[in-house]
């Protein structure tokens, strides 16, 4: 077997992908922790679709981790998920458990899969203005600069990626930098996909009974406890498009429209991610979501017994 197998898995949002977590925990003694960016707070529970009862199977409890660690509010980065993962991940594993990583922030996600320690070097907004209109050649000419040893793992795909690479360098050449060890971890990445008007009647079916049970309330609770609308259209799509409501600027079926649009392209843009790791070498295994949770369920463990051997 693997030594730090993780199960990963992926995809947009209303795919099923917390279901197949929780019953292939269930299968194979495992834990899952959450990558989204939003279920980490609490209070939050309706908008970020926790559904923490699909974690109850029988009579028995699914661990699970980096779900209501931060107070409504708060601020949280991909640093700061890395090192809450890194944490649990290394906890589950001496338990000889399965840790399985589920969600939807693909940034998350791909941050443990490429394991970029220099994501946690600060972004640097005047040498951001100076470049900023600088064209791809320009750039790498900037880049080209400095040393090798600061620029020889950069990313130049893109004009946004060499100023990154650029920032980094800056950053490097004035500033030491101390790597931190991390296990090196063996995944098994699956992803739930399924055709566009599926996916879209899910995100609206979904909406549509949030809206009915408890999103407003929840949005105005937290803005009875403090969190300003400023925090709110941070937290996403949900909570800006409630408090907009909430603020008498839109009414209730311009809230539902817009706000259901608008998910379906937050699922697109998800897709495009997930693509894009795929172009960054990280291997997907897509299944369809259409199917039952069974038939899901049947072809995740033959992945992952064809991969980790866990049993």
């Amino acid at each position: 077997m693997h030594q730090n197998p993780l199960l990963i898995i992926l995809g947009p949002t209303a795919a099923g992908k917390t279901k197949l977590a929780v019953s292939l925990a269930n299968e194979f003694n495992g834990e899952v922790l959450s990558a989204d960016s939003r279920q980490i707070f609490r209070d939050m529970d309706i908008g970020t679709g926790k559904d923490l009862q699909e974690y109850q199977i029988g009579n028995r409890q699914i661990p699970y981790h980096l779900i209501n660690i931060k107070q409504a509010g708060e601020k949280y980065n991909v640093n700061l998920f890395k090192e809450d993962f890194y944490q649990a991940f290394e906890n589950i594993s001496k338990r000889n458990k399965l840790p399985i990583l589920c969600g939807g922030t693909g940034m998350y996600i791909h941050s443990v899969l490429q394991n970029h320690e220099l994501t946690a070097i600060p972004k640097n907004d005047e040498l951001r203005f100076k470049y900023q209109d600088y064209d791809k050649n320009e750039l790498q000419n900037v880049l080209n600069s400095y040393p090798l040893a600061l620029r020889n793992q950069a990313d130049t795909s893109s004009s946004k990626r060499l100023v990154r690479a650029i920032e980094i360098a800056e950053y490097l050449n004035f500033n030491n930098f101390n790597k931190i060890e991390r296990p090196i971890i063996h995944p098994l990445v699956i992803g739930l996909q399924s055709d566009i008007t599926t996916r879209k009647n899910n995100i609206l079916n979904r909406l549509e009974f949030r809206l009915k049970n408890g999103l407003i309330e929840e949005v105005e609770n937290l803005k009875l406890n403090g969190v300003s609308n400023e925090i709110l259209i941070f937290y996403g799509l949900e909570y800006k498009f409630v408090a907009s409501y909430l603020a008498g600027e839109i009414d209730f079926e311009t809230l539902k429209e817009r706000l259901g649009i608008a998910i379906c392209q937050f699922a697109k843009r998800q897709m495009t991610f997930f693509r894009k790791m795929e172009k960054d070498g990280v291997q997907i295994n897509w299944l369809n979501a259409t199917q039952s949770l069974d038939e899901l369920k049947l072809e995740a463990i033959d992945l992952i017994n064809s991969k980790f051997q866990l049993k």
